[in-house]
């Protein structure tokens, strides 16, 4: 670089000295011809001074220019890069949209241009109905001579007779097309497969291209971004047939902010998204077991925190634990053995227009009701009716009522209502069928005031250790829980409901899931719903109604026995059908609004690490932290270690 600036000087001061002697001696010697000849020769001398300064000066073509490059019969070579230009040469007769993006979306390096010629109506008209004449003339004469009629004569006037209407109309245009790709590869095997693979998509659709024999340093400058055909290689085309080679066409996911959910499988791309942007927040995940529902949702739940979302999560199999250890999360063991207590008749602070007392009241009422018909069964319309006046009545005990005070108050029991029950006639018998909920079996689970603080980023519900009888109600508590906290502060949630198909079992918890999900979106909440047993789910009416209120939804691997309910519940075509029942373990398809595309699910080391539920891996993980726990007591103690 020194030496570099050194020369720049030194022809530069060339180049002034040179100037000034000129100058000096235009100014000395008179016009005459005895001195032009000298004035040429200083003239001479300053020209070649400026030419050593120029080739010291290094322009952007210099910098971008490739070291070598070589031109070979069907080839280049940019540095150490094969290249090789195609050219489309013939069309079928009918082109799909889209016809292109297979090309668009390889997972190659492509160069691609395309020229658009206009040509003239008037003389296009002109040929074509020359053309007409001729063909109506041949036609007839075969037709004469008593031959055959030819299919494709006729098939061939009618097209030109729509063209003629179309450009007649000004509904079409008339153009000369040419369209070139240029490939890009590592060597010289890779660039002949590379070639193969483009010429095959083009070919499976009867569209033939050729390589550029002997022109390939004009083919690939036919593709630079300079607007130069050097090739000249067209094909006669409307309009309409040129737009469905529109390029843009690749399957898109990515927006300027949000998480990354995963990698594009069309064409290796971002899927970037802000579930917060869309009309709603809600997104949907099917899969079957071990197809990695849990490892999405986990690595979208960690990079979610990120950005600044609360997190919460209904857990039932105990599979978000490590995650929580690892982000210092709120983990709260939901059983009749533990300490954690959720009192079901606990009132939110309200919110907006729900901040009233008997608003507050009445919504609290209702959703007690859904809750005791789940833990003592049907109940009749007499039942109903007095069910909601025992729970009115269990309220205004604790001097709760519609124009009370809520911001201080000790909400009743479940025990308090039973006692209810058993002081109204008729109520003997559900008082008897919530006993065991109160001093039986269950009790304690529901019975006790609430003990759980949920003042954290990622608070985790565990439901892995209650019965299968409890577990729609406990799931119904909780969310109910959740749904109080969430009116009570607005703040950007998300929530978490992992195997909710056990809450579609059951008519009231399956309305209760709906109602949240519906309502959810003026809180700042997403919902996202996890299942694998897609019948049960999307067989309740309340299952179809969550589906469409989720703007979001994730397929991965299905099952033979559910891919029919899916396809059609979400319109698949065959081959996303196909796509699902082979899909590898975090693959399926991603939808966003309008739009959908393949997703492979795509983690770091260290999120994987943190997010894996492959009980190997996690063997692995709980030893080595043994062994380090171990490592880190001998150090202490005052021994030696390598950790």
């Amino acid at each position: 670089m020194f030496g570099f600036k050194k020369i720049k000087e030194a022809t530069s001061n060339q180049a002034k000295q040179a100037g000034q002697v000129a100058n000096a001696s235009q100014s000395a010697l008179p016009p005459t011809k005895e001195n032009k000849g000298q004035v040429m020769e200083k003239d001479k001398a300053l020209l070649e001074a400026e030419k050593v300064f120029r080739e010291g000066v290094v322009s952007v073509r210099d910098v971008i220019a490739p070291a070598a490059f070589k031109v070979d019969s069907n080839f280049l070579r940019l540095n150490d890069v094969y290249v090789r230009t195609l050219f489309v040469m013939t069309y079928p007769r009918y082109v799909t949209i889209g016809w292109f993006a297979p090309i668009i979306n390889e997972s190659l390096t492509l160069d691609i241009a395309m020229f658009f010629y206009p040509l003239d109506i008037q003389l296009v008209l002109k040929q074509l109905r020359n053309k007409v004449g001729t063909m109506e003339a041949q036609i007839i004469s075969d037709h004469e001579k008593g031959a055959p009629r030819d299919p494709i004569a006729e098939t061939a006037l009618r097209d030109i007779e729509g063209l003629r209407d179309g450009l007649s109309q000004g509904t079409e245009k008339f153009f000369q097309f040419s369209l070139y790709v240029t490939i890009y590869s590592k060597d010289k095997d890779e660039l002949e497969t590379a070639t193969d693979r483009i010429e095959n998509l083009l070919g499976m659709q009867l569209i033939y291209s050729r390589k550029s024999l002997f022109q390939s340093e004009q083919g690939f400058n036919s593709t630079l971004p300079l607007g130069n055909d050097e090739l000249s290689i067209s094909t006669n085309m409307n309009s309409s047939p040129i737009a469905s080679s529109f390029p843009f066409v690749s399957s898109e996911l990515t927006s300027d902010e949000g998480i990354l959910y995963g990698i594009n499988r069309h064409n290796n791309s971002l899927i970037l998204f802000d579930r917060f942007s869309l009309q709603n927040a809600n997104m949907v995940v099917f899969a079957t077991s071990g197809a990695g529902k849990s490892y999405a949702i986990k690595l979208e739940v960690l990079r979610s925190m990120m950005i600044g979302s609360d997190v919460i999560i209904i857990d039932p199999e105990n599979e978000y634990r490590h995650l929580s250890e690892a982000v210092n999360g709120a983990y709260i063991n939901v059983s009749l053995n533990s300490e954690s207590k959720l009192n079901p008749f606990d009132l939110p602070r309200g919110v907006g227009g729900e901040s009233k007392p008997e608003d507050i009241l009445r919504s609290a009422v209702i959703t007690l009701k859904g809750l005791i018909r789940l833990m003592i069964g049907d109940v009749t319309n007499a039942e109903d009716s007095l069910l909601d006046r025992a729970l009115l009545e269990t309220y205004a005990k604790k001097d709760i009522t519609a124009s009370s005070d809520l911001s201080n108050i000790e909400p009743p029991l479940m025990s308090d209502l039973e006692e209810v029950l058993l002081s109204m006639e008729g109520g003997e018998d559900m008082a008897l069928r919530i006993k065991k909920y109160t001093e039986g079996t269950f009790s304690g689970l529901f019975n006790s005031p609430t003990n759980v603080q949920v003042d954290n980023q990622l608070i985790i519900f565990s439901i892995r250790d209650l019965e299968d009888e409890l577990r729609p109600i406990a799931m119904y508590v909780i969310v109910n829980y959740i749904w109080n906290i969430i009116r009570s502060e607005l703040k950007r949630r998300i929530l978490v409901v992992d195997e909710a198909w056990i809450m579609m079992r059951h008519e009231d918890s399956a309305k209760f899931m709906f109602a949240l999900v519906k309502r959810c979106r003026k809180y700042y909440l997403g919902v996202t719903t996890i299942t694998q047993d897609v019948n049960d789910f999307l067989t309740s009416p309340f299952g179809n109604a969550i589906v469409t209120n989720s703007s979001m939804q994730m397929l991965l691997k299905q099952s033979p026995a559910s891919i029919g309910l899916i396809q059609k519940t979400f319109m698949l075509t065959e081959g996303e059908k196909y796509l699902l029942l082979e899909s590898g373990v975090g693959e399926g398809i991603f939808f966003a609004g309008s739009k959908h595309a393949a997703i492979k699910i795509q983690a770091s080391y260290t999120e994987h690490q943190l997010i894996t539920s492959d009980p190997r891996q996690l063997l692995e993980i709980e030893e080595a932290k043994k062994e380090f726990e171990e490592a880190m007591m001998l150090e202490a103690e005052g021994g030696t270690t390598n950790v």
